[in-house]
């Protein structure tokens, strides 16, 4: 088993410090550093970039050949962690555990430690791991975030503003995959420059409300009992990435039910819990989110538009997008194109 304590300080410093552990190459672009390995002790890459607000990110997809435990060291700073798998798995623990808790794949977890406490964290080898760590500075995000308190309950109130690191917290959450839509949408950013930045910044901070949320329901005793599994959440998953991509095509629930092997029953459970929507309010959701784009996007007037989002009735369409967006479709590209012409 390999083991690498890091002393951390800043970002540069902590790949830096992988770099001299396990090797690889390390490239910087627009802030962010990507470290990219493969040689014998690992293949892939783990990604830094630091925000001005006390925050950071880590991304690892990488394969360890051979058991690691990575210790960042004790400083002054003992950041908040918020960590989300993607995939694969591994494991965590403050260095006074006895065990170490598994993090599987589209769990989460939040951890902080006081002044005297280590983490770690067990990758095993041979794993392919996707993991989005976050991890704030307390006392700089306070100061760049002070309205943030009425996002946090009790636990997490007081886990913030303990600035002097005297308590250890862990939460370990159970399955989300709504994270899992948000990270492939931050893994997705093409752009480059301070544009990339922002969306970045705008997705680590979306990620992080869903992290407190999630916290919250707990704390709350709202947690909402689901009797699918992992693999069918999966499925549902898969289904509505496929009703947004073609959301023209005609959606019958006796269809989707035969030819997903799921019944009615939870297919519906299923959407509401991932998407707080019926299948049939989602594939509505996915068809005007269609028709905006179409509208931002194309030429096409709106009884084209209504057409290729698989409705017949135009009077329909001008219904129900004036019920989701507060403005009918006519007056919506209107407003598109003055904003063009102003352009």
């Amino acid at each position: 088993m390999k083991e690498i304590n890091l002393e951390v300080s800043n970002v540069l410093e902590s790949i830096k410090q992988m770099q001299r552990h396990i090797g690889g190459k390390i490239k910087q672009k627009w802030g962010e550093y990507t470290l990219e390995i493969d040689n014998n002790l690992a293949k892939g890459s783990i990604k830094y970039i630091s925000f001005d607000w006390g925050v950071s990110m880590i991304d690892f997809n990488i394969i360890f050949y051979e058991d690691l435990v990575l210790t960042p060291g004790i400083s002054e700073y003992n950041p908040i962690y918020f960590f989300y798998c993607t995939k694969g798995f591994f494991e965590h623990k403050l260095n006074d555990d006895k065990k170490y808790t598994r993090i599987e794949q589209f769990h989460a977890a939040i951890t902080v430690s006081d002044s005297k406490t280590n983490h770690q964290s067990l990758f095993t080898k041979d794993v392919h791991i996707k993991l989005n760590t976050i991890s704030i500075v307390k006392k700089q995000f306070l100061k760049k975030r002070l309205n943030i308190s009425h996002m946090l309950n009790e636990k997490l109130h007081d886990v913030f503003v303990d600035t002097q690191n005297k308590q250890n917290f862990a939460y370990y959450g159970p399955i989300n995959l709504k994270m899992a839509d948000h990270i492939n949408v931050l893994q997705q950013i093409k752009t480059g420059g301070i544009i990339r930045v922002l969306q970045i910044e705008g997705e680590v901070y979306q990620l992080l409300s869903m992290h407190i949320k999630m916290h919250n329901t707990y704390e709350n005793s709202n947690s909402v009992e689901i009797s699918l599994l992992k693999s069918e959440l999966k499925k549902i998953r898969s289904l509505a990435k496929k009703i947004a991509k073609d959301s023209s095509k005609k959606y019958i629930l006796d269809e989707i039910s035969l030819n997903s092997g799921l019944s009615q029953a939870k297919l519906q459970e299923g959407f509401k819990f991932l998407y707080t929507r019926t299948v049939s309010e989602y594939i509505k959701h996915a068809r005007l989110e269609e028709a905006r784009d179409l509208m931002n996007n194309s030429n096409l007037n709106i009884s084209q538009i209504v057409y290729s989002i698989g409705l017949t009735s135009r009077s329909y369409f001008s219904k129900i997008f004036k019920e989701k967006y507060g403005i009918t479709p006519s007056e919506f590209k209107k407003q598109n194109i003055v904003t063009l012409d102003d352009d």
